[in-house]
């Protein structure tokens, strides 16, 4: 019997099939989240969606088994994007549940749940409870009464054209200059909604965009390559179309199509942080055109520097936070907050339930490149103002004992620091070149993840170069950094932080 802490994580499940994903763990989940989150909420049921994984039609019917046999109904909208079952979620007003594994191979597969309008469910708002009412059940457990109204009932429902009109009523790109747009879809999940978005799939009126497609054919294998646009290697084939067709952008979607990345006309990629302070000031504006007086923007520690400066100088009010998504969707929760961003380039919405979406990003900048004349590098000029290292990973046991001796290394040079996540150094008032790095434990591994800013990029090579060997000299690898799989250039990250 698997042992589902193994891969119950902090945010999400995620487990190879079958060995640890199977349909009965994914059944006995689904009668614990039934109990846990559906029933004590008062919910009239439970929305289900899947990615185009081989293995989530089964995994997904199963969970359903598990939530009738609790006495709640089901929605099964089938194929979706990670933010379609969140639309399904808000729209809805119903607890669900995501089947995919976003980027992993096709090998592995997950649940991303949520209660109703897409409150996130995480170790500390109901996954640990979920995990040991599942691991007892499939260990044997008994005495769960049996619900008085009997099994609940399944119905299904196509959701797609809703949730596309309901974006499109977000972001108007009607009046846009003509676009020609590249979109890699991974052979994920991107596939299936781009084209009734940003195309005439839903029985929208047309848009100004010339679509290129790339691997929209959904194929849980990824034939191509890794659905995960934040690892350079997997921009290579975008960047080349880009250049061939002569696109004014690119955009690249992940397996479950909830995160996006861009890059400009000439196959430049496009920092999620630049995007961030992009899409915020948009949604400043648009929040005060809808008589907000007071506005507030969300973004984790590790996002650049200028996003809390464009924040700042557009009158709104930055609010930074931990990394991760539950923490992201929680502080905007609590602070009112019209958007979010992430470096991992999962960017939140007050106005989709605070929830995560790629899509309604790359709208807002379709919309802001097709307001302009400019290249798409020239508009994101405003917004890239200093240098980053990226994410880069070292292996190290006692990462307690060398996070001290980097706050002994701050200390010396009279650098200020916080602990609102891992240990954030920023240079001395006054000192010039400005820089700033964070050093984070992973939740998961024994890592330590360093990201390094600065105003020029000789200062930020010679403040990672100086931290790394300080860093690596108490590792157990003192080697280069591991292979790039969730944030960027160097990087490895929580399964939960991205997607």
């Amino acid at each position: 019997m698997p042992h589902l802490a193994d891969f119950v994580k902090a945010y999400d499940v995620r487990g190879i099939v079958p060995d640890q994903l199977s349909p009965d763990v994914a059944h006995a989940i689904g009668a614990a989240f039934a109990e846990v989150v559906a029933v004590p909420d008062g919910a009239s049921g439970v929305v289900i969606g899947h990615d185009m994984r081989p293995s989530s039609p089964e995994l997904s019917a199963a969970f359903a088994a598990g939530v009738t046999s609790r006495g709640v109904d089901v929605t099964v909208i089938g194929l979706c994007s990670t933010d379609g079952l969140y639309y399904a979620s808000g729209a809805l007003d119903l607890p669900g549940a995501m089947f995919t594994a976003s980027h992993n191979p096709a090998q592995y597969n997950g649940i991303k749940l949520c209660r109703s309008a897409a409150r996130p469910v995480g170790q500390d708002s109901g996954l640990a409870e979920i995990r040991d009412l599942a691991q007892w059940l499939l260990d044997g457990g008994t005495g769960l009464a049996h619900p008085a109204g009997g099994p609940g009932s399944v119905t299904t429902c196509d959701l797609l054209g809703d949730y596309a009109a309901f974006l499109r009523g977000l972001v108007d790109l009607s009046g846009s200059r003509p676009l020609k747009v590249v979109v890699d879809a991974g052979n994920g999940m991107g596939g299936h909604t781009v084209p009734a978005v940003l195309g005439t799939g839903a029985d929208l009126p047309e848009l100004p965009l010339e679509i290129v497609p790339l691997y929209f054919e959904l194929d849980g294998t990824f034939p191509n390559h890794e659905a995960n646009p934040l690892d350079p290697a997997n921009l290579v084939d975008l960047q080349a179309a880009v250049r061939e067709h002569g696109a004014d952008i690119g955009l690249a979607f992940d397996g479950d199509a909830d995160r996006c990345f861009v890059v400009d006309a000439d196959g430049e990629p496009v920092s999620p942080s630049a995007v961030t302070g992009l899409v915020a000031v948009r949604e400043i504006l648009r929040a005060r055109e809808g008589g907000d007086t007071e506005v507030s923007i969300v973004h984790n520690v590790i996002s650049s520097a200028a996003v809390r400066e464009i924040v700042v100088e557009h009158d709104a009010t930055p609010v930074r936070t931990r990394v991760g998504h539950s923490f992201i969707k929680a502080e905007m929760a609590r602070a009112g907050a019209v958007f979010g961003g992430e470096h991992s380039a999962h960017y939140y919405f007050r106005d989709f339930w605070y929830a995560d979406t790629g899509m309604l990003a790359a709208m807002h900048v379709l919309a802001a490149l097709g307001e302009q004349d400019g290249p798409l590098s020239e508009l994101c000029d405003e917004y890239e103002r200093y240098v980053a290292s990226g994410e880069i990973n070292s292996t190290v046991t006692d990462q307690a004992a060398v996070v001290e001796q980097v706050r002994a290394w701050a200390q010396v040079r009279g650098a200020g620091t916080d602990e609102l996540d891992g240990l954030t150094v920023t240079s001395p008032e006054g000192d010039v070149p400005m820089w700033w790095f964070n050093v984070r434990a992973s939740n998961t591994e024994p890592l330590l993840r360093l990201n390094v800013e600065a105003a020029d990029r000789e200062t930020m090579q010679d403040v990672r170069d100086e931290l790394l060997a300080l860093i690596r000299s108490g590792a157990d690898t003192p080697d280069a950094p591991d292979a790039p799989e969730e944030t960027g250039s160097t990087t490895v990250q929580d399964a939960g932080d991205a997607s």
